[in-house]
């Protein structure tokens, strides 16, 4: 089997009446594993990718390794479903003529994750260069988009045929369509997955996001009123939470903006393992979808009934839950833990997450005691003058000394003797150590994408513009062992589409391989 074919498998898995479960192919081991029950009728299985083993070769194992968990029902063995032979019109351009007012734009108060900036188209050569190109958009939209598993999931189990099905759930829902030339198409809805898959395929958006499901069809919203009975009016949306990279520009020293790399990534680690904790265990949610941006962050997808249906009010509440980053670039503390004590949520993240990873990963990889200007920086959150003094003066005494690889390690443990001794207990200095860590791995919410039911976000499975990397979900059991370096591209999938041609195992002859420089296919020549 070619590389394309086991990257995107679907498992047909059927526990008599219990909901699907999604899966996730170890590449480091030969067995799954499983990750929650995102949604009903979703089964939708794609590789993570990890350190150990970058994405130059199929991640998913061969059937006989594949196996299910699950204590209370038996599982069928999977089936892998083979891609079409020829993409549906999947060569079908943009119009170039299009222009903004040609487009039907929805009110100003319709939220629209991430920026609209296109990325600049590059020069092709005869390979296939490892940049985002919009001609590479028709063959992953023909050949690899998954369109019926995200039908399935946006339907929530009102697909089927059963006396309780909303057969209107889906065509309620709202599509925004990101095209070329900064285009934007909001309020697409869509009937089927059939209807769906041609829309995207015959306009290759650049980004798709994903809004509420709203009392009526979005297209037909101007028909409706806007007050009273018979109003267009968002009635059911997931929870869903957005974290950037670029929010911890003021406490990671390898990267800034949109850059991202292994050595800041734990931040993200950190995000995940809290915040999933938390939904699961304080608020009792079981289907959450975490995805990989693209870029610099990760997405959050909250699916459970009950969060779908929460009011604006509610979901605040449940954002405000996770406040506890407060400041800007101009202000010193960004943490301030008054109580006596931890509230039980925060005191389990710091112990089971913050502090192992601060003291593990990040003290080390951010150097972040290791230059006069960082530690300043931490000694400016320690409000007695006596201990920033004392600090200060062991610190400067070795500044003209090789500092050895050890030097944070070294400093963060005379910080925290000094704040934990006896002679200073009277002063409450001990909670100080727990600010500053709090402070620098603490997760930082966009608070506005999870309080407003009409955002929009991103979907799964999109290729971000700027990289050209996919949105594959991230596994929070493991997801300390994601590697966002390693995601798979638009490139890196048309050249294992171009070797499976080459190789005649995908599709007929004269579908592959594709030519980056003009947009069409063309034959090999193989001596």
């Amino acid at each position: 089997m070619d590389p394309v074919h086991r990257r995107i498998a679907r498992a047909d898995i059927r526990l008599r009446g219990f909901p699907p479960i999604l899966l996730y192919a170890s590449p480091s081991s030969r067995h799954e594993i499983p990750l929650v029950q995102v949604v009903p009728s979703l089964s939708l299985s794609l590789p993570s990718p990890r350190r150990s083993r970058p994405f130059t070769h199929s991640l998913l194992p061969s059937p006989p390794s594949l196996s299910f968990f699950d204590s209370r029902r038996p599982l069928h063995a999977p089936q892998l479903l083979p891609l079409p032979k020829r993409p549906s019109n999947c060569l079908a351009e943009v119009k170039e003529t299009m222009t903004r007012e040609e487009c039907e734009n929805g009110p100003a108060d319709m939220l629209i994750d991430g920026n609209k900036a296109r990325a600049p188209r590059e020069k092709q050569g005869n390979s296939v260069p490892d940049k985002f190109n919009s001609n590479y958009l028709k063959f992953y939209y023909g050949k690899l988009f998954p369109f019926s598993d995200i039908f399935k999931w946006m339907s929530y189990g009102n697909d089927g045929k059963h006396p309780g099905c909303d057969q209107t759930y889906f065509g309620r829902r709202e599509f925004s369509f990101t095209l070329d030339n900064d285009i934007y198409l909001r309020f697409q809805s869509f009937t089927s997955a059939a209807e769906l898959e041609s829309s995207i395929q015959e306009k290759c958006p650049f980004k798709i996001d994903i809004g509420p499901v709203y009392s009526v069809d979005p297209a037909k919203r101007h028909a409706y009123a806007q007050s009273g009975d018979n109003v267009f009016t968002p009635v059911e949306r997931e929870l869903i939470f957005d974290i950037d990279m670029s929010d911890y520009d003021d406490v990671r020293y390898c990267c800034s903006g949109a850059d991202v790399c292994l050595e800041c990534w734990p931040l993200m680690t950190v995000a995940i393992k809290v915040i999933d904790t938390a939904l699961r265990d304080d608020f009792g949610f079981n289907h959450i979808l975490w995805v990989y941006s693209g870029r610099r962050g990760v997405h959050c997808w909250v699916c459970d009934r009950k969060a779908r249906r929460l009011s604006n009010e509610q979901r605040a509440s449940i954002a405000d839950y996770f406040r506890v980053y407060k400041g800007n670039e101009n202000s010193d503390k960004k943490v301030s833990l008054t109580s006596p004590a931890l509230h039980p949520f925060l005191a389990r993240s710091y112990t089971e997450v913050l502090e192992g990873i601060f003291e593990e990963k990040l003290l080390l990889s951010q150097n972040i005691l290791a230059t006069e200007e960082r530690y300043e920086k931490i000694l400016d959150m320690i409000p007695d003058e006596s201990v920033t003094a004392e600090l200060r003066g062991k610190w400067q005494e070795k500044r003209q000394s090789s500092i050895s690889n050890d030097i944070n390690v070294v400093r963060w443990e005379q910080l925290k003797q000094l704040l934990q001794s006896g002679k200073h207990k009277g002063k409450g200095l001990r909670r100080y150590v727990e600010e500053i860590v709090f402070s620098f791995t603490y997760p930082r919410l966009d608070m506005e994408v999870s309080k407003h039911m009409n955002h929009l976000l991103k979907a799964p499975f999109c290729v971000h513009p700027k990289t050209g990397r996919v949105c594959v979900p991230i596994d929070p059991n493991s997801c300390e062992e994601f590697d966002p370096t390693a995601v798979p591209t638009l490139s890196m999938l048309l050249e294992e589409l171009n070797q499976g041609g080459v190789r005649g195992d995908v599709g007929d002859a004269g579908d592959f391989p594709f030519d980056p420089r003009s947009g069409q296919n063309f034959t090999w020549k193989v001596n």
